[in-house]
C-alpha cells in the first residue's frame, strides 16, 4: 500500500494503477493543461481545476462504489512512482453492457509503450478474472496513436460514427467523426 494513495489496483511490468482520490485534482489539472494531450479531446483547451474538483473527480470516485473492476485509475511508473496519466474501463456511453477501454497519458510518457501495456493488462484481467465478454474503445478518426494502441491490443475496427454535437460542442461534423473498435473474449489474442 502506498502512503495516502490506497492499494494498488493492477500492476504491469513497468506501471501500477491505483484508484484516484480527491487529492489528485492537481495531477489531473496538469495532465489536462497540455494542449497536445487535449488536442483530440477539447482542441487543446485545458480542463479547469474547479471542474476537475467539483464534477470529474467526484463522478470517478462514485464509480468505485458501483464495481470492483470498472473505473478510472491513476497510472504511475513503477520505477519512479511518477504519475503518467490514467486508464479506464467503464460502461460504454452508447452500449453500457460493453465496457469501454480508454487512456490519457502525459506527453512525456508517449511513445514508450505505456498505453499498450496498461490497456493489455486491463483487457487480460477483464477477460480472465472479471467475467467480461466484450470490450470496446472509441477515438476520433484523426487520433492515429490511439487507433494503433487499440490494434496492438487486439481490438478490431467495427464502425465509423459521429459523436453528438452536445458531447463536443463547437466541433464540425467532420471533426466529430470517430471510430469504434471492439474485442470479444472468445477472439482475444493469446497471452
Amino acid at each position: 500500500m502506498l502512503p495516502d494513495q490506497g492499494p494498488i489496483f493492477l500492476r504491469t511490468e513497468r506501471l501500477y494503477l491505483r484508484r484516484f482520490t480527491a487529492a489528485d485534482a492537481p495531477l489531473l489539472c496538469e495532465l489536462d493543461s497540455d494542449p497536445e494531450v487535449m488536442r483530440h479531446i477539447s482542441k487543446g483547451v485545458p480542463t479547469p481545476l474547479d471542474r476537475i474538483e467539483n464534477e470529474i473527480l467526484p463522478s470517478w470516485l462514485r464509480m468505485y462504489g458501483l464495481s470492483d473492476h470498472l473505473g478510472i485509475w491513476a497510472a504511475h511508473e513503477t520505477a519512479t512512482d511518477r504519475f503518467i496519466g490514467w486508464f479506464l474501463l467503464r460502461p460504454d456511453r452508447y452500449v453500457p453492457e460493453d465496457p469501454e477501454l480508454g487512456y490519457r497519458l502525459r506527453r512525456d510518457a508517449w511513445g514508450r509503450g505505456y498505453a499498450t501495456e496498461g490497456s493489455r493488462a486491463l483487457i487480460k484481467e477483464a477477460f480472465r478474472h472479471w467475467d467480461i465478454e466484450r470490450i470496446v474503445a472509441r477515438a476520433l478518426v484523426g487520433n492515429a496513436a490511439s487507433r494503433r494502441v487499440m490494434e496492438k491490443c487486439g481490438l478490431r475496427f467495427e464502425e465509423f460514427f459521429t459523436y453528438p454535437l452536445e458531447l463536443i460542442p463547437g466541433w464540425t461534423e467532420e471533426e466529430r467523426t470517430a471510430v469504434k473498435y471492439g474485442l470479444r473474449r472468445t477472439n482475444r489474442p493469446a497471452g
